[in-house]
């Protein structure tokens, strides 16, 4: 991925320029025999390769990747409308301000290709389906409000106004960037939460107020429940009593985290212990009564709420 560097790495007075792939991207040669982008409005302007680079033009560098990955980014920063370069890595200035990181080497360029497809998408007059996710609110509301901010930024600097999925998509994007994890594996945890969430819906046949905090808790239990899954730190308990009493007073909300935990086993490969299972019934009768669910058919009598204290 490239490098973003700001103004200071093209403060150099003898930087000269290799290719010029448009009015506004250069390429040049650094000190190390690398290939280096430097964006700036104007910067190539009637210049030819071997001319002297003025630096005080200079907005933005990246170092590219060899090979066919940074042949893409040349393409893409070629093809690209500087336009929309522009407000992409201000929203991504933006946006390290906001959260404390420096998140141009995996964010910049991900975002200008994914905001050149939504506007070329939005003029033909598709927009690009989003599942709706509650869950990103809740668990990353840094990153989300940061999003939204920059989802604001980018259409208010190209006067198009971006749809309102646009902050789950850029929340994506920004976890990707600030975590040092494969790219998608933000993605692979909300799909999951949202298979839980849709099960716990399902089996209680109710839509789940998703700005209460109760389903806040319960979003933010299953996804430390799937991280303790991946670490191999689930709950265990010795004591079975308040498991046995759970799974035989309250059936409904049992058979929907034996669904959870089936679906789990399927994705994973691993079981969920008992005392995983007892917390889910837990939230799960929690849920059940904020939204008013028909009673379960068990005889518990609210002393689910004794296992949390």
């Amino acid at each position: 991925m490239p490098s973003p560097e700001g103004r200071d790495g093209a403060r150099e007075n003898h930087v000269v320029a290799h290719k010029v792939l448009n009015n506004n991207v250069v390429i040049s040669i650094d000190e190390h025999g690398r290939e280096r982008v430097l964006m700036g409005r104007g910067l190539g302007f009637q210049l030819k390769p071997e001319d002297r680079l003025d630096p005080a033009k200079v907005e933005k560098t990246f170092v590219l990747d060899s090979g066919a990955e940074g042949e893409r980014e040349r393409q893409l920063l070629t093809d690209v409308p500087y336009p929309v370069i522009e407000a992409v890595t201000g929203a991504v200035d933006l946006a390290e301000r906001e959260l404390g990181h420096h998140l141009g080497r995996r964010l910049v360029i991900p975002v200008i290709d994914h905001i050149q497809y939504v506007l070329e998408r939005l003029d033909q007059g598709v927009r690009i389906p989003a599942t709706h996710m509650p869950e990103l609110r809740v668990l990353h509301p840094h990153e989300f409000r940061a999003a939204e901010h920059m989802a604001a930024h980018i259409g208010t600097a190209l006067e198009r106004e971006l749809p309102p999925e646009e902050a789950v998509f850029l929340t994506m994007h920004l976890l990707n960037a600030t975590r040092d994890e494969p790219n998608g594996t933000a993605a692979l945890l909300f799909r999951r939460v949202q298979h839980v969430a849709t099960t716990v819906e399902t089996g209680l046949g109710v839509t789940l107020d998703v700005e209460s905090p109760d389903y806040a808790r319960f979003i933010l239990h299953v996804q430390f429940l799937l991280q303790r899954l991946v670490s191999k730190t689930m709950l265990r308990s010795s004591d079975t009593s308040f498991f046995e009493f759970a799974k035989h007073s309250y059936p409904r909300s049992y058979a929907i985290a034996e669904q959870v935990k089936a679906y789990v086993r399927a994705a994973t490969g691993s079981d969920l212990t008992d005392e995983e299972l007892l917390y889910l019934i837990v939230h799960v009768e929690r849920l059940a009564s904020q939204v008013g669910a028909k009673p379960d058919s068990g005889d518990g009598g609210g002393g689910i709420e004794e296992v949390l204290r």
